[in-house]
């Protein structure tokens, strides 16, 4: 079951560009473009000018919901080997824990990469898979997680102060 996809809705565009797999970029639905394509605009990224907010057509298939906040309690923490979502170069990476480095700093390699960097617990997030309509988080990560909210909730002030947060 695949969910409704809206104009206005918040989503993510998985990115199968060369250098960039393996990453999710937040972006606003602002309309549909022939069968199977959407125009959408990033919240993020930039045109190549720079000056305003990137919008581009994108297959509907590399389209997902923004999935629902997960809060992982600083005294929780992540685990070796969980999978994670970092948010860097304006966008989420898919990676794993390999190790911490402090109290609210994490080691995190990425496979499509191969390199390995620390990001602190403010810029990481438990991954979640979308399944049959449903969010499905990778691990179970019971202590200390908290679904705050359903990915139906997001709106304008909630997608902009996520991102706000962690830049």
């Amino acid at each position: 079951m695949r969910m409704g996809i809206f104009v206005g809705n918040y989503v993510e565009i998985c990115s199968r560009e060369d250098g960039f797999l393996g990453s999710y970029y937040v972006a606003k639905v602002v309309g549909r473009v022939g069968k199977g394509k959407l125009m959408v605009e990033y919240l993020s990224l930039l045109d190549d000018d720079g000056k305003e907010l990137l919008k581009e057509e994108v297959e509907v298939a590399e389209v997902r919901p923004v999935p629902p906040l997960i809060r992982v309690s600083a005294s929780a923490g992540f685990n070796v080997l969980d999978k994670v979502d970092a948010f860097d170069n304006d966008g989420w990476w898919v990676g794993r824990v390999t190790g911490r480095r402090d109290a609210s700093n994490y080691y995190v390699y990425f496979d499509s990469s191969g390199d390995e960097f620390t990001y602190p617990i403010s810029r990481l997030r438990l991954h979640q898979e979308y399944e049959n309509g449903h969010w499905v988080p990778s691990n179970s990560h019971q202590k200390g997680v908290n679904l705050e909210r359903d990915f139906n909730q997001i709106d304008d002030k909630s997608c902009s102060s996520s991102l706000d947060a962690i830049h």
